[in-house]
């Protein structure tokens, strides 16, 4: 191999265009740097808004801002990098980070014999000189598999210490301003979320340092995987209001067997079906967003964040790809050709729930909180309560989860069950307290009946369809 290797991925213009639109308009840095109750719930409104047009920009953006409670955990890291992530300037060059006004930072976590079994990670963190630990220089040698944003400013990744599995971050530049020995093995050609260039990195006496206690790893990391998890959920959430949206535009302006499309009973009970699912996705995700605006201050908020979170990641990414397929159908033909949308979002819906935990994961993540935490299923139980006598469906969904969540035989093997029954009726009691009697009736008349089908466009009579539609239509 002849020339100089600079590990460079190039972008198409408009890639910038819209990194730099998003920094600018504070999608990554909102949160932190106007710490206010409701500032996680505006980051989340920010995201939905923005993944609707563009999802592909978003990965840096979500983990910029999902790096930032690990990097405080060393001060003397978290001082040096934090107020660059809050800048509102992006600056594309690939030079060293005292030179850019702002930086983004990626995670780095899979290797590819292990995938999301960190603990069989084989790459190496030895210290540089007599200095280990927290804060301490280190060079890393290894091997990781999916590596997003691979053009960011710096990656948290993990690595083997002498102290066992530790936390690292690592720049594109050495503070010496030399290029860091990170080196690109290939781009993956994804199902989609293509715009977003995910990445095979071979890491050769990298240069890192290392954030929070030493071998203590994961559970440094794991505060960027939660901020991650709560991006899913927005960034899910926006691909279902988008295609929504799409379907609307089409059956209400599209005529077949002699009127609208949207005037035929079966398509409107599709339409009002699709709005109820996007709905109770935007509202769940954004009470995921207050709890985290609460946890700092309050015990029984954190509780709840920590298992809500992952509740609702599983769920709504779960729920996004179906409901991106439905609202295809609704255009027939034309939906399922390139020049339309709708293919995009297709292809798009799956990424979350697989980013950051699939589903299995996920689900045995919940079961985990519960088991080594009782304050979460408690504060789990206390939310949904706040809504009982509202609805006898949800009443009686609440007493089904309760006895549900106190049977302990099989729970590995009933995880998935359980997940859906707690997410179903979470977003049950946050609609019933929260979307007008239309919506929440019907959402609790179908997804917490005795008869729920799970595909789109069975609500019984009695529904206030017209309604429901008329509340998803866009604004003029």
């Amino acid at each position: 191999r002849y020339g100089m290797r600079i590990n460079q991925v190039e972008f198409h213009p408009a890639y910038h265009d819209l990194m730099a639109m998003a920094i600018e308009n504070e999608v990554p840095s909102f949160a932190w740097r106007y710490p206010q109750p409701g500032a996680h719930v505006i980051h989340a409104a920010l995201t939905y808004l923005f993944n609707q047009p563009e999802g592909g920009v978003l990965c840096p953006m979500a983990m910029t801002y999902a790096a930032v409670p690990s990097l405080r955990l060393t001060p003397s890291i978290g001082d040096d990098w934090v107020p660059r992530l809050l800048s509102n300037e992006y600056d594309a060059r690939d030079v060293p980070v005292d030179q850019k006004a702002g930086a983004t930072v990626g995670m780095f976590m899979t290797e590819k014999q292990g995938g999301s079994d960190v603990r069989t990670n084989t790459t190496r963190a030895v210290a540089v000189g007599q200095t280990a630990g927290e804060g301490a220089e280190y060079l890393l040698t290894g091997h990781k598999f999916f590596c997003s944003a691979p053009m960011s400013d710096a990656f948290l990744t993990l690595a083997y210490s002498e102290g066992g599995l530790s936390c690292f971050l690592m720049p594109r530049w050495t503070p010496e301003g030399q290029r860091n020995s990170l080196f690109i093995q290939r781009l993956k050609d994804k199902l989609g979320n293509r715009s977003n260039a995910s990445s095979e990195i071979e890491l050769h006496d990298t240069w890192g340092v290392m954030v929070g206690p030493e071998g203590r790893g994961i559970r440094t990391i794991i505060e960027m995987v939660q901020g991650n998890r709560f991006y899913c959920c927005a960034s899910s959430a926006a691909l279902m209001r988008q295609g929504l949206v799409q379907a609307l535009h089409h059956v209400r302006h599209r005529s077949a067997f002699q009127k609208r499309i949207i005037q035929h009973p079966l398509m409107r009970n599709v339409i009002a079906d699709l709005a109820i699912e996007a709905e109770a996705a935007l509202t769940l995700t954004l009470r995921i967003g207050r709890a985290m605006d609460e946890a700092p201050h309050d015990v029984e908020a954190a509780a709840f964040a920590r298992i809500g979170t992952a509740v609702a990641k599983y769920w709504i990414c779960k729920r996004a790809p179906g409901h991106v397929l439905e609202a295809l159908e609704c255009h027939g033909g034309p939906g399922y050709i390139e020049d339309s949308i709708m293919p995009r979002l297709y292809r798009e819906a799956p990424v979350n729930s697989i980013w950051e935990g699939s589903g299995n994961v996920i689900c045995l993540d919940v079961l985990r909180a519960m088991d080594r935490d009782e304050a979460t299923v408690a504060a789990f139980l206390a939310e949904v309560d706040t809504a009982r006598g509202a609805n006898p469906l949800l009443d009686a969904g609440i007493a089904a989860l309760k006895a549900e969540l106190t049977n302990r035989k099989g729970l590995e093997l009933r995880a998935r069950a359980i997940v859906e029954h707690m997410a179903v009726v979470l977003q049950g009691s946050l609609l019933v307290k929260h979307a007008p009697a239309s919506v929440a009736d019907a959402f609790c008349a179908t997804r917490l009946g005795s008869r729920w089908l799970a595909a789109y466009g069975v609500l019984p009579e009695g529904v206030d369809l017209d309604g429901i539609i008329a509340r998803a239509l866009p604004g003029d």
